[in-house]
């Protein structure tokens, strides 16, 4: 029998949502090559919904050759040869959709608009627009504003104990931005290495930049050193300080050893630290770039920090690189607003944003240790991981429900969460969640529709 969970209002028409649902299960093999359908009036009935729905989603599925009609017989499923390809598949017929008061969000880095600073910003913005009229209307340059350049090497300085001279800093729209730029600014038959699992955004950038990149699996130290010291790869990407799912803390050693690769390959580290300022227990960890300025580009963002909306990042070059990128690259002007580069290096410099991180921490660390408390306390079969930095964690579940249908019920059930499996170019189960605590705003009721989760996962099992 077929059953979908059908949404309330999807983003697409309800045929073509029905007839996605059926065409995965017939290229996954969940319906096998002449398996017959249910008739039309009875997965209408089944589904509740109109007959028409149905006969749409049907006509298209016999229009694409999935299925055949057999005259007063009925709809059989097609002996179709699915060639997979090597990237990972979907694992879930999943739409995003826009976030409501309805849903538990436990997917989104997105900030909690109560911690935002508005009343500093507000009176920051006056400020600079008051006193910087003739440079707010000028262009930044293409290494961005020299204001926010030395404010961020002080920064950096100060939290990190980093010596970054402002020199080597390049400001841009979002990570994803810069992540272009160092694509155009190395050869183009070079060769990338990227986590796995790891942040989809990255090999994105490599797809649609026709790129080569090859996926580089995990250890429990991190990125695993001798499958790259066997790959083709002369650039490799790394979230050393908390990598993005696994949560995994690079240790020195491991350290140490992707330097003495690069140096050996005389080939680039692309260390992205995304949320490092977060660290909850001890302090933050002193990046790669501390260790070897010659092979590693450094980069982070202050979406995290400030707003998901606020599309300014930035990233160190090494000075060979650096020069290259002037001769290269130095014709793009800067892609953030000179105001919104004032704004934010006076807010800097004026110990605004220290003294924010500093509340963030301390909001995030209670509301981490809330969930944390009474998971450890729950009666279901779970197991915490990776929970000493950043702003998620993971809880593996001991229960034999597949990350499709753990995703589904979590849908019915309201809650948006992700699945480590989705972060992994290999399609395989992994029975654990990715907990994102950044947007909730009402812990208790975040914690009983979790609960609810692993009530509903136990009860399939």
């Amino acid at each position: 029998m077929l059953t979908y969970n059908i949404p309330d209002n999807p983003d697409i028409p309800l045929y073509q949502y029905i007839y996605e649902c059926i065409k995965n299960d017939i290229r996954n093999g969940n319906i096998r090559a002449h398996e017959k359908l249910p008739s039309k009036r009875k997965l209408a009935s089944q589904l509740e919904v109109s007959l028409i729905t149905i006969e749409n989603a049907y006509s298209q599925l016999l229009i694409e050759g999935y299925i055949s009609s057999i005259e007063k017989k009925g709809y059989y499923v097609s002996e179709v040869e699915i060639i997979h390809s090597t990237e990972r598949n979907d694992i879930l017929i999943y739409k995003e959709r826009e976030i409501n008061n309805d849903y538990i969000d436990f997917s989104s880095f997105g900030n909690n608009a109560e911690l935002f600073p508005f009343s500093i910003w507000s009176k920051l913005s006056r400020k600079v627009i008051s006193e910087n009229k003739d440079i707010i209307l000028s262009k930044p340059g293409y290494k961005g504003c020299l204001e926010l350049r030395e404010a961020i090497s002080k920064h950096l300085k100060d939290f990190f104990t980093m010596d970054v001279s402002s020199n080597n800093i390049i400001i841009g729209s979002g990570s994803e931005y810069l992540y272009s730029l160092l694509v155009q600014l190395f050869d183009k038959d070079i060769v990338y290495a990227i986590e796995d699992p790891g942040h989809k955004a990255i090999s994105k950038v490599y797809e649609v930049n026709s790129c080569h990149y090859e996926y580089i699996p995990m250890d429990d130290k991190g990125i695993d050193i001798n499958i790259l010291n066997k790959s083709k790869a002369s650039v490799v990407h790394v979230s050393s300080s908390h990598q993005y799912p696994t949560g995994i803390l690079m240790p020195v050693s491991r350290r140490y050893e992707l330097i003495r690769w690069a140096r050996e390959n005389k080939g680039y580290i692309i260390e992205d630290e995304y949320d490092s300022e977060f660290r909850l227990k001890g302090k933050p960890v002193p990046p790669i770039y501390d260790l070897d300025k010659k092979h590693t580009i450094y980069m982070n963002t202050f979406s995290i920090t400030l707003s998901s909306s606020m599309r300014i990042a930035y990233m160190i070059l090494p000075d060979e690189l650096l020069q290259r990128y002037e001769e290269k690259l130095g014709f793009y002007q800067c892609s953030v607003s000179t105001l919104d580069q004032l704004i934010l290096s006076r807010f800097i410099n004026e110990h605004h944003y220290e003294r924010h991180i500093s509340r963030m921490r301390k909001k995030y660390k209670e509301t981490r240790d809330f969930f944390i408390d009474n998971l450890k306390k729950s009666p279901y079969h779970i197991k915490i991981k990776e929970a000493d930095s950043g702003l998620h964690f993971l809880i593996e579940y001991d229960y034999n429900i597949s990350d499709r249908k753990c995703l589904e019920i979590a849908e019915r059930l309201k809650i948006k969460i992700h699945v480590l499996s989705e972060y992994s170019h290999v399609s395989k189960d992994t029975h654990t969640l990715i907990l994102r605590y950044m947007a909730i705003e009402d812990k208790e009721k975040a914690l009983i529709q979790l609960n609810s989760l692993f009530e509903e996962l136990k009860k399939g099992e």
